[in-house]
């Protein structure tokens, strides 16, 4: 019940509008915002990340560096979310320039990996090789990404930042819980291949929480890259290393589609929300054009003035509306024609406002269509702001639980199994019950749709830097977080906000332990909601008890302090500010 507490104390203090300061009028007596943070802030899902970033950042580097040697080590540590052998998206403000920009390291189909290849003799979707081994697999796009920070905006050599994630691999780390229940789950699939085997049972026994996971082969993986860039992984040693463990296994990479990924930069979408400039991840993201959506349907409503039941019901029908949209129009923006202009604009959120009933349910079957692909929530993210103002929001993942998990001989690289997020058979629910369309459909080269968010909020005042893992839920759980910031609530409040969420498909509010009231649970139903609620609930078949792993830094610029909330549902996670030691005499 500890998520219900909180929320009601939350409550009673985002949800009074005398409780606002934010909103408060300006009468011209306040003090200039400070141009500049007092020092530097990380969340990260592991404590050994965050103290990685700040290593860097103490050695002269800034919050791009720090953002290399935070998403090492988190490849090093979370094995189970994400790795070399994933992707992800990075999300930069650059104090010096102004500018916003949104990192794709998304992973890419390899040509090989048409629909048929999916497929049984007898036409049957082919589940385990969408998920599992070589197959399952895109090509990887995390260490081109390092590359391309260190040398388009970070201040040091790749070597240096990648100086603790090598350090990490190659002395090890305890082994936390929740890798030890995650191996256990996954553990028939992890020991069919001899490079995955030489890494978790190399004592023959699988992990046990506390014992020193050490990867020597990882290590020398990320030295090559530290050394030669961008080649000492797509081309050489480890590129036919990886080849070679592929092919073993009955898959089709060749040398040419790893020596020619290429991260993409793209312009971030950018909406306003009440006070708020939002920046958020564009496609092949579909995070940033819902969240648009959601929060421009809800503009219009002011949230503090309803009640609990009435606040959620309209959340819900913002959420239904624009998981809808994601399934017809949302796919990799170099291969599909998408009309941003329409989806993220103000009018088109007006339009899709005047269809929700202020007070019943919209059936999800009367928005016809079906579901798409979603993202596992075994994916991790990490928030920075550094002492100059520069900031970073980066999501990363290797999708399911370990992956593909095939880890290739020699090398340490766990594969991502990112595959199953494309539409690999059109109309066939993917792994979490969701199904796609020719928008996501598998191209050589292309980038499959994802939920990851990595997002910034900019006010006057106020300066945020959010994002989480949780499949589908990611973008809800980070609505959730901005309405909590726009309610007045601080950092670590907003990692701890307990959560709610709909897809649209299937037509159900889904919901964290506590996250109700039974009067409010009999108030939604009386609306015409379906809901999903934990054992513990007032009714509906149990549901996840805690999702996700919010990560989240804000800087205050109206009395220039920092925060760092680090979700408390992760206890390896560390949020932490860190002052100059002469602020700190």
């Amino acid at each position: 019940m500890k998520f219900r507490r909180l929320f009601a104390v939350v409550l009673a203090f985002a949800f009074v509008p005398s409780a606002w300061p934010a909103y408060a009028a300006d009468d011209g007596s306040r003090a200039q915002p400070a141009s500049q943070p007092p020092g530097a802030a990380i969340a990260s899902a592991h404590a050994l990340a965050t103290e990685a970033g700040f290593e860097i950042l103490r050695a002269g580097g800034n919050a791009f560096d720090a953002a290399i040697a935070v998403s090492a080590t988190l490849s090093v540590v979370e094995p189970i979310s994400s790795g070399l052998g994933g992707g992800g998206f990075f999300l930069l403000h650059d104090a010096g320039t102004g500018r916003d920009i949104f990192v794709d390291a998304r992973e890419t189909a390899p040509a090989a990996a048409t629909p048929d290849k999916y497929l049984t003799a007898d036409g049957e979707f082919n589940r385990d090789r969408a998920e599992n081994g070589p197959w399952a697999a895109g090509i990887p796009g995390l260490p081109a990404a390092f590359v391309h920070l260190a040398q388009n905006y970070g201040k040091l050599p790749l070597k240096t930042s990648l100086g603790p994630a090598i350090r990490t691999a190659r002395e090890g780390f305890p082994i936390y819980a929740r890798l030890q229940r995650g191996y256990a789950a996954k553990r028939e699939v992890m020991e069919r291949y001899p490079g995955t085997r030489a890494v978790f049972l190399a004592d023959g026994n699988p992990p046990v929480e506390g014992e020193i996971l050490k990867q020597p082969d990882l290590a020398r993986t990320l030295e090559r890259l530290a050394e030669k860039g961008f080649d000492g992984f797509y081309k050489g040693e480890t590129a036919r290393k990886l080849l070679a463990g592929v092919k073993a296994e009955g898959g089709q990479w060749t040398a040419a589609e790893l020596a020619g990924y290429r991260v993409r930069e793209r312009e971030p979408l950018t909406f306003a929300y009440n006070h708020w400039r939002i920046v958020t991840a564009p496609p092949p993201s579909s995070g940033g054009v819902a969240l648009a959506q959601m929060l421009q349907i809800l503009d219009a409503w002011d949230l503090a003035k309803l009640d609990d039941a009435q606040r959620t019901h309209l959340t819900v029908e913002a959420m239904r509306r624009a998981f809808r949209d994601r399934t017809f129009y949302l796919g990799d923006p170099d291969f599909v024609d998408i009309p941003m202009k329409t989806l993220a604009s103000r009018d088109y959120a007006a339009g899709l406002r005047a269809t929700i009933h202020p007070r019943k349910a919209t059936p999800s079957d009367l928005l016809s269509g079906e579901p798409t692909p979603l993202e596992d929530e075994e994916t991790t993210h990490f928030s920075i702001i550094d002492a100059d103002g520069n900031r970073v929001a980066a999501t990363q993942t290797v999708n399911l639980l370990f992956g593909s998990g095939l880890i290739p001989p020699g090398t340490g690289v766990l594969l991502n199994n990112e595959m199953d997020d494309f539409a690999l058979k059109p109309g066939t629910p993917n792994a979490f019950g969701v199904m796609g369309f020719e928008a996501n459909a598998p191209e050589p080269g292309k980038r499959m749709l994802s939920s990851m968010t990595p997002s910034f909020m900019i006010s006057d005042d106020r300066i945020a830097v959010l994002g989480t893992p949780g499949g589908s839920r990611i973008i809800t759980m980070v609505l959730l977080g901005m309405l909590g910031y726009d309610a007045g609530l601080g950092a670590q409040q907003v990692a701890a906000l307990p959560r709610f969420h709909h897809q649209w498909m299937p037509d159900v509010i889904s919901a964290e332990s506590g996250m109700f009231s039974d009067e409010t649970v009999t108030a939604l139903q009386a609306m015409g909601h379906t809901l999903n609620l934990p054992a513990d609930g007032v009714s509906g078949r149990a549901s996840s008890h805690q999702w996700g792993n919010l990560q989240t830094v804000l800087w205050n610029r109206k009395d220039n302090t920092l925060e760092a909330g680090a979700d408390p549902r992760n206890p390896v996670g560390q949020g932490k500010v860190e002052l100059p030691a002469e602020s700190q005499q």
